[in-house]
């Protein structure tokens, strides 16, 4: 694989798929950023490192590049700040503020300021050396948040949760309205901020799997393989190709699972509960027959470092084959009842619509991403063992809207089913978990997978005796959650639950 030209110097990390790493100047941090937007690549993702004392506080970017992903860092001094890449990328913006608010690293010129993940609980820079663990301001309240305000004749706002009336985790959604239609919608989170990446650092790196694989419920097995084959790069080892396959095989019952949940939510939001009874039961079946061959519905803690926790039996692959051809019939007949569905119909098209352009500009990613025309997946860009064996069929579409993102999922969950039946069919002999030995030297990894929301990154560091300095875990969410507030606008405030039901972002993947 050609190595990334940037004006830095990179080193590959001993990883499945083509990431390289490096360090840059401060000038370069900027230039980079330029060349990289320049050259049509991603952000991916922006936090901090300290090091601990008398070691180097590091401000880290990932880009994904056509040459693979380049994660760069830029060492400063305690008081320095890092040059904005706001500008250049917009999706930058809100992790820069949760990298000010949890590693104390400040953004030179930055145009928003406002603490993102700090509610104003925390004692500062948690994930600075030497800040107490599990303090909290005792006896304060949250602080204000300072909303942008719209201003004019007939101007409202409604405010929306935190707390929700379903089951749904904590977020805020400040609508600016005239009537009904939405003049500007602007997002709050950060409510439930769980500790995570300070919580890495206090634990085993090889029981850190376990953690990864509860950042986001929803992607486990992406998080956790993510988190696997970050610890496995740092180590300088890979894992036996059947486990490899298996992995494979159970992101691919992660992502059809979870857009046959959706498929069936954005039928109900639009008025169509036949559609949410019929998914929900084909989810059902299908979480059901996860837990039957792989321990647990949502395959959780079965990706571990250096392969998997359990085999699959013959008899376990042949009912995943069977299921992958029921299913499939099942779901072109829903989709058939979908497109034909004119009430269904008129409220998906043309609403939450989100152009090329705009998505292209904003950085829009994963699944949505390709709803609007951005034609990037993982699995094809940097297909790795097994998919480089699988021509996975890339799923695009070009209107941006609530139909475009269903259509999409449709696309998606027919091509899995797809890969399911090769994987099962195919499935090399041998072992499924080798022994890790972890380094004597300090070392860093890092794990890329396509999950079925989009990238999943984990940027991995140890320590010469064997711990984790750092464990950054990124959720394509970062990317989205900003993009939906342009999506809404210009629609009506009814229409924002089918809007935002159709990106289903995480917001646990969000507030680590």
């Amino acid at each position: 694989m050609t190595r990334p030209d940037l004006g830095v110097d990179l080193v590959r990390l001993p990883a499945p798929l083509p990431i390289w790493h490096g360090c840059a100047g401060r000038n370069a941090w900027s230039t980079v950023a330029q060349t990289v937007a320049e050259a049509g690549g991603r952000l991916v993702a922006v936090w901090g490192t300290d090091r601990g004392a008398g070691a180097s506080v590091a401000a880290c970017v990932a880009y994904a590049l056509p040459q693979g992903l380049v994660w760069l860092e830029l060492p400063l001094e305690s008081a320095a700040k890092v040059p904005d890449l706001a500008g250049i990328f917009p999706c930058a913006n809100r992790m820069q503020r949760a990298m000010t608010d949890l590693s104390g690293i400040s953004v030179e010129d930055a145009h928003d300021t406002r603490p993102w993940l700090d509610h104003g609980l925390w004692p500062p820079s948690p994930l600075r050396s030497g800040a107490p663990a599990g303090e909290s301001a005792a006896g304060t309240v949250p602080a204000d948040y300072a909303f942008v305000r719209v201003a004019g004749d007939g101007v409202h706002e409604i405010a929306v949760g935190p707390v929700h009336a379903g089951i749904i985790e904590p977020g805020h959604f400040r609508f600016s309205v005239v009537g009904e239609k939405v003049l500007r919608l602007e997002e709050r989170l950060g409510y439930t901020h769980k500790g995570i990446e300070r919580r890495f650092t206090e634990i085993d790196p090889c029981a850190g799997y376990r953690l990864a694989g509860r950042v986001s419920g929803d992607s486990t097995v992406a998080y956790a393989w993510a988190y696997c084959m970050a610890l496995e790069s740092a180590c300088g080892a890979t894992a036996p190709p059947r486990a490899v396959w298996l992995r494979a095989l159970m992101l691919e019952r992660e992502r059809v699972a979870n857009h046959l949940g959706d498929l069936g939510a954005l039928g109900n939001d639009a008025g169509l509960a036949f559609g949410l009874a019929q998914f929900s039961r084909l989810r059902e079946d299908w979480q059901r027959l996860s837990g039957q061959a792989f321990g647990h519905r949502l395959m959780m803690d079965v990706v571990v470092p250096g392969g998997l926790a359990i085999d699959v039996a013959p008899d376990m692959l042949e009912r995943q084959r069977q299921q992958c051809d029921e299913i499939e019939r099942a779901l072109r007949a829903l989709r058939a009842v979908y497109e034909e569905h004119a009430g269904l119909q008129d409220r998906f098209l043309g609403t939450g619509r989100v152009t090329p352009q705009l998505a292209d500009r904003l950085g829009l990613t994963g699944m949505a991403g390709r709803a609007s025309g951005r034609a990037a997946d993982v699995r094809c860009e940097h297909a790795w063992l097994p998919y480089e064996s699988l021509a996975v069929r890339i799923a695009t579409h070009s209107a941006g809207d609530v139909a475009a993102r269903v259509a999409v999922r449709f696309d998606e969950a027919l091509e899995s089913l797809r890969l399911i039946r090769e994987l099962c069919a195919d499935l090399p002999d041998g072992a499924t978990r080798d022994a890790l030995q972890l380094p004597d030297a300090a070392s860093v990894g890092a794990g890329w997978v396509e999950g079925w929301r989009g990238e999943v990154l984990v940027a991995l560091e140890l320590t010469a005796d064997r711990r984790i300095q750092r464990c950054h875990c990124h959720d394509p969410s970062w990317q989205n959650w900003p993009v939906l507030e342009h999506a809404i606008i210009g629609n009506i405030v009814p229409d924002f639950p089918l809007i935002n039901k159709s990106f289903n972002l995480s917001y646990a993947g969000h507030d680590l």
